[in-house]
C-alpha cells in the first residue's frame, strides 16, 4: 500500500482541522495549534499547509455564508477528506506501532 507522508506541521494542521470538525478556517487552525502545542503558528503557514494539504487531496475548502462579525465577509472552510483520514490513521498506526516497541518508556515529567 502506498503511503502519504507528511511534515510534522502538515501533521498538526491536518489533525487540527479534523479536530475542528467542519469549521476550520485559517486564524480558528492558527488560535488551535497555538493553544494546543505551545508552537507559535503564523496565518501564512496555515495557508500555506492547507492549500499543500488540497493539492495531496487530504483536505477540501468551501467558502461559508456571509457573516455579520467578519462586515460580511466569507470564510474559507475546510474538512478532511477520506484520504486525510486515511493517512491520519496511517500516521497514528505506525507512532503508535514505534511507541510500543520501546522496552523502558520515558518517564520524564512534562511541563504543560
Amino acid at each position: 500500500m502506498n503511503r502519504a507522508y507528511l511534515g510534522e506541521f502538515e501533521e498538526i494542521v491536518l489533525l487540527t482541522a479534523a479536530a475542528l470538525a467542519g469549521s476550520a478556517y485559517g486564524v480558528a487552525l492558527m488560535h488551535e495549534i497555538t493553544e494546543r502545542t505551545g508552537r507559535p503558528a503564523r496565518l501564512n503557514q496555515i495557508h500555506s499547509a492547507l492549500q499543500r494539504l488540497e493539492e495531496k487531496g487530504m483536505v477540501k475548502s468551501d467558502m461559508s455564508e456571509p457573516t455579520a462579525e467578519r462586515g460580511g465577509r466569507r470564510k474559507r472552510l475546510y474538512t478532511v477528506t477520506a484520504y486525510g483520514e486515511r493517512t491520519l490513521a496511517q500516521i497514528r498506526e505506525v507512532r503508535e506501532n514505534l511507541w510500543s516497541r520501546l522496552a523502558k518508556p520515558f518517564t520524564i515529567a512534562l511541563e504543560i
